[in-house]
């Protein structure tokens, strides 16, 4: 008799530990770190998901393709059997496509171009295809809404539309903009589309003086899609002074964030070039944070 209600004791603490394990697993979310096709030489190349598990990463950031003069992205995966290539080899690999990225913008005026809007669809178009929920839109040097404020009215009009497009395709498009957390946050609710959200940067924070972890305490999990978790060029994320993972993982894990953080940059200015050393250490030393 005693046997049996030490045996049920047992059990009772393994599963009310189990489920104490789970809870707090749940409460700091669950982290996935990707590379961004451009930055490791392979836009939209088949070779980015090879390359990326050579790094260590679990997903990929694939590029929509240059933008230029054109009215589109020059985008590979409209064609079927392209993207299928793609798709079969993410699959074979296990490495995922964390999202769709149109950095074309980084350069050209969304609130501007007047196909703007013709080459976010594409964007979605393809992200519908690829099975892909997050897109990422910076708006770039000409969209840069603290230089030019005056174009504040266009772009919200315009990421309306693109909202409206998010929603029936059932995705959500993350954008990047220069602005300060608490005045993204005032543009978002202009904007008024669960299809908009904010793509965060590590990098926007340290180049304005702002700090990370208050900038991401202001948007709140609700606001925030993806983050590129990395700073401009100049020495790895474990040498940078001015990130601070753990203390930023201690904020998400707060604010219950789920997501992927996708890296960018913060390649070693002694050797920029050596994509295998300066990915693979970074990929290495966010995943002993976040992934420990």
């Amino acid at each position: 008799m005693m046997k049996k209600i030490a045996y049920k004791l047992l059990i009772a603490c393994l599963v009310t530990g189990l489920v104490f394990c789970l809870q707090k697993a749940k409460a700091q979310g669950h982290y996935k770190v990707a590379v961004a096709d451009i930055m490791i030489l392979k836009r939209q190349k088949l070779g980015s998901f090879q390359l990326a598990k050579d790094l260590g990463a679990d997903g990929v950031e694939v590029d929509m393709g240059g933008l230029g003069d054109r009215e589109t992205f020059d985008n590979k995966l409209a064609a079927d059997s392209v993207r299928q290539q793609f798709l079969s080899k993410s699959k074979e690999l296990n490495v995922e496509i964390s999202s769709m990225a149109m950095t074309g913008f980084y350069s050209q005026s969304f609130a501007q171009r007047p196909t703007a809007l013709q080459a976010v669809q594409n964007c979605i178009s393809t992200m519908k295809l690829m099975n892909v929920k997050v897109g990422f839109l910076p708006l770039g040097v000409q969209g840069d809404l603290v230089k030019n404020p005056e174009l504040r009215p266009m772009i919200v009009e315009r990421l309306k539309a693109v909202g409206k497009m998010a929603e029936e395709a059932g995705v959500i498009i993350g954008i990047e903009t220069s602005l300060p957390a608490k005045d993204e946050l005032h543009l978002l609710k202009d904007i008024g589309s669960p299809g908009i959200k904010s793509y965060f940067n590590f990098a926007n924070a340290v180049k304005n003086g702002r700090d990370i972890v208050e900038e991401l305490n202001t948007l709140g999990k609700d606001e925030i899609i993806q983050i590129h978790s990395t700073n401009d060029d100049g020495v790895w994320l474990q040498n940078d002074p001015k990130i601070d993972l753990k203390k930023i993982k201690d904020a998400l894990d707060k604010m219950g964030y789920n997501g992927w953080l996708v890296l960018e940059r913060s390649r070693d200015a002694a050797d920029p070039k050596n994509v295998k050393k300066n990915f693979t250490t970074n990929v290495a030393y966010t995943k002993s944070i976040f992934q420990n």
